[in-house]
Protein backbone atom coordinates (compact mmCIF):
# COMPACT_ATOMS: atom_id res chain seq x y z
CA UNK A 1 0.00 0.00 0.00
CA UNK A 2 1.33 3.41 -0.92
CA UNK A 3 1.78 6.38 1.37
CA UNK A 4 -1.09 8.14 -0.42
CA UNK A 5 -3.34 5.11 -0.03
CA UNK A 6 -2.52 4.91 3.67
CA UNK A 7 -3.14 8.64 4.14
CA UNK A 8 -6.48 8.44 2.34
CA UNK A 9 -7.49 5.46 4.50
CA UNK A 10 -6.59 7.32 7.70
CA UNK A 11 -8.34 10.52 6.68
CA UNK A 12 -11.42 8.76 5.32
CA UNK A 13 -11.65 6.76 8.57
CA UNK A 14 -11.51 10.03 10.53
CA UNK A 15 -14.23 11.51 8.34
CA UNK A 16 -16.35 8.38 8.83
CA UNK A 17 -15.93 8.67 12.60
CA UNK A 18 -17.11 12.28 12.46
CA UNK A 19 -20.14 11.27 10.40
CA UNK A 20 -20.95 8.52 12.91
CA UNK A 21 -20.74 11.01 15.78
CA UNK A 22 -23.22 13.51 14.30
CA UNK A 23 -26.22 13.74 16.63
CA UNK A 24 -29.50 13.10 14.78
CA UNK A 25 -30.69 16.64 15.44
CA UNK A 26 -27.53 18.30 14.05
CA UNK A 27 -27.61 17.27 10.38
CA UNK A 28 -29.30 20.52 9.40
CA UNK A 29 -26.94 22.67 11.49
CA UNK A 30 -25.13 25.38 9.52
CA UNK A 31 -21.52 24.63 8.68
CA UNK A 32 -18.60 27.04 8.31
CA UNK A 33 -19.12 26.61 4.54
CA UNK A 34 -21.49 29.42 3.67
CA UNK A 35 -25.03 28.21 2.96
CA UNK A 36 -24.16 24.55 3.66
CA UNK A 37 -25.53 22.37 6.43
CA UNK A 38 -23.62 19.50 8.03
CA UNK A 39 -25.38 17.13 5.61
CA UNK A 40 -24.37 19.33 2.65
CA UNK A 41 -20.73 19.04 3.70
CA UNK A 42 -20.97 15.25 3.63
CA UNK A 43 -22.81 15.33 0.28
CA UNK A 44 -20.03 17.49 -1.19
CA UNK A 45 -17.30 15.15 0.05
CA UNK A 46 -19.16 12.09 -1.25
CA UNK A 47 -19.73 13.72 -4.65
CA UNK A 48 -16.07 14.76 -4.89
CA UNK A 49 -14.96 11.13 -4.76
CA UNK A 50 -16.83 10.40 -7.98
CA UNK A 51 -15.62 13.59 -9.62
CA UNK A 52 -12.00 12.55 -9.11
CA UNK A 53 -12.57 9.03 -10.41
CA UNK A 54 -14.07 10.68 -13.49
CA UNK A 55 -10.73 12.34 -14.21
CA UNK A 56 -9.46 8.93 -15.30
CA UNK A 57 -12.74 7.87 -16.93
CA UNK A 58 -13.94 5.76 -14.03
CA UNK A 59 -17.31 5.92 -12.37
CA UNK A 60 -18.11 5.61 -8.72
CA UNK A 61 -21.35 3.82 -9.52
CA UNK A 62 -24.57 3.95 -7.54
CA UNK A 63 -24.31 5.04 -3.92
CA UNK A 64 -26.75 5.23 -1.03
CA UNK A 65 -28.40 8.63 -0.77
CA UNK A 66 -26.72 11.01 1.70
CA UNK A 67 -30.18 12.17 2.84
CA UNK A 68 -31.18 8.62 3.74
CA UNK A 69 -27.92 7.40 5.25
CA UNK A 70 -24.91 9.70 5.18
CA UNK A 71 -22.63 7.09 6.76
CA UNK A 72 -23.55 4.42 4.20
CA UNK A 73 -23.08 6.88 1.33
CA UNK A 74 -19.64 7.85 2.62
CA UNK A 75 -18.61 4.25 3.29
CA UNK A 76 -19.56 3.19 -0.24
CA UNK A 77 -17.81 6.15 -1.90
CA UNK A 78 -14.62 5.82 0.08
CA UNK A 79 -14.45 2.06 -0.44
CA UNK A 80 -14.45 2.60 -4.21
CA UNK A 81 -11.72 5.24 -4.05
CA UNK A 82 -9.67 3.15 -1.62
CA UNK A 83 -9.83 0.19 -4.01
CA UNK A 84 -8.43 2.41 -6.78
CA UNK A 85 -5.61 3.65 -4.55
CA UNK A 86 -4.76 0.14 -3.36
CA UNK A 87 -4.19 -1.01 -6.97
CA UNK A 88 -0.93 0.60 -8.16
CA UNK A 89 -1.87 0.39 -11.84
CA UNK A 90 -5.21 2.08 -11.27
CA UNK A 91 -3.79 4.62 -8.80
CA UNK A 92 -1.11 5.64 -11.30
CA UNK A 93 -3.52 6.23 -14.18
CA UNK A 94 -2.59 9.57 -15.74
CA UNK A 95 -4.72 12.45 -16.94
CA UNK A 96 -4.24 16.04 -18.07
CA UNK A 97 -5.86 18.39 -15.62
CA UNK A 98 -6.03 22.03 -14.66
CA UNK A 99 -2.58 21.81 -13.04
CA UNK A 100 -0.99 19.73 -15.81
CA UNK A 101 -0.26 16.02 -16.08
CA UNK A 102 -1.05 14.08 -12.92
CA UNK A 103 -2.03 10.66 -11.66
CA UNK A 104 -5.22 9.71 -9.90
CA UNK A 105 -3.28 9.09 -6.68
CA UNK A 106 -1.52 12.47 -6.84
CA UNK A 107 -4.80 14.28 -7.48
CA UNK A 108 -6.53 12.49 -4.62
CA UNK A 109 -3.68 13.29 -2.29
CA UNK A 110 -3.54 16.94 -3.27
CA UNK A 111 -7.25 17.72 -3.37
CA UNK A 112 -9.38 14.96 -1.85
CA UNK A 113 -7.16 14.47 1.18
CA UNK A 114 -7.10 18.26 1.58
CA UNK A 115 -10.93 18.21 1.51
CA UNK A 116 -11.12 15.42 4.07
CA UNK A 117 -9.12 17.45 6.56
CA UNK A 118 -10.81 20.80 5.95
CA UNK A 119 -14.36 19.49 5.56
CA UNK A 120 -13.78 17.14 8.48
CA UNK A 121 -13.20 20.27 10.55
CA UNK A 122 -16.29 21.88 8.99
CA UNK A 123 -18.43 18.87 9.90
CA UNK A 124 -17.04 18.70 13.43
CA UNK A 125 -17.59 22.41 13.95
CA UNK A 126 -21.16 22.27 12.60
CA UNK A 127 -22.11 19.36 14.84
CA UNK A 128 -20.39 20.24 18.10
CA UNK A 129 -17.61 17.65 17.90
CA UNK A 130 -13.94 17.90 18.77
CA UNK A 131 -12.57 19.86 15.82
CA UNK A 132 -8.85 19.53 16.41
CA UNK A 133 -6.75 18.76 13.35
CA UNK A 134 -3.58 16.67 13.85
CA UNK A 135 -0.37 18.68 13.43
CA UNK A 136 0.86 16.55 10.52
CA UNK A 137 -2.36 17.30 8.63
CA UNK A 138 -2.19 21.00 9.42
CA UNK A 139 1.30 21.21 7.92
CA UNK A 140 0.40 19.19 4.82
CA UNK A 141 -2.83 21.12 4.16
CA UNK A 142 -1.04 24.43 4.63
CA UNK A 143 1.64 23.40 2.14
CA UNK A 144 -1.08 22.44 -0.35
CA UNK A 145 -2.97 25.68 0.27
CA UNK A 146 0.23 27.67 -0.26
CA UNK A 147 0.89 25.85 -3.54
CA UNK A 148 -2.65 26.52 -4.76
CA UNK A 149 -2.51 30.13 -3.61
CA UNK A 150 -5.15 32.31 -5.24
CA UNK A 151 -6.62 29.36 -7.17
CA UNK A 152 -8.38 28.49 -3.91
CA UNK A 153 -10.08 31.85 -3.79
CA UNK A 154 -10.59 32.44 -7.49
CA UNK A 155 -12.64 29.30 -7.92
CA UNK A 156 -14.70 29.96 -4.80
CA UNK A 157 -13.25 26.99 -2.94
CA UNK A 158 -12.24 29.18 0.00
CA UNK A 159 -13.15 32.65 1.11
CA UNK A 160 -10.71 35.50 1.61
CA UNK A 161 -8.03 34.96 4.21
CA UNK A 162 -8.86 36.29 7.66
CA UNK A 163 -6.23 38.26 9.54
CA UNK A 164 -5.18 36.67 12.84
CA UNK A 165 -2.39 37.54 15.26
CA UNK A 166 0.92 35.72 14.81
CA UNK A 167 0.50 34.34 18.32
CA UNK A 168 -2.42 32.02 17.44
CA UNK A 169 -1.86 28.27 17.02
CA UNK A 170 -1.15 26.66 13.64
CA UNK A 171 -4.67 25.28 13.27
CA UNK A 172 -6.18 28.76 13.70
CA UNK A 173 -3.65 30.17 11.19
CA UNK A 174 -4.55 27.48 8.66
CA UNK A 175 -8.29 27.95 9.05
CA UNK A 176 -7.94 31.74 8.82
CA UNK A 177 -5.86 31.36 5.65
CA UNK A 178 -8.72 29.27 4.22
CA UNK A 179 -11.26 31.92 5.19
CA UNK A 180 -12.66 30.09 8.19
CA UNK A 181 -13.16 31.41 11.70
CA UNK A 182 -12.21 28.98 14.43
Amino acid sequence: MSEISERYRRLSDQFAARIAAVPDDRWSSPSPCEEWTARDVVRHVVDTQGMFLGLVNREIGPLPDVDDDAAAAWDAARARVQAELDDPDRANAEFDGYFGRSTLAQAIDRFVNFDLVVHGWDLARATGQDDRIPDEDIQRVMATADSLSETLRGSGVCGPAIEVPDTVDDQTKLLAYLGRKS
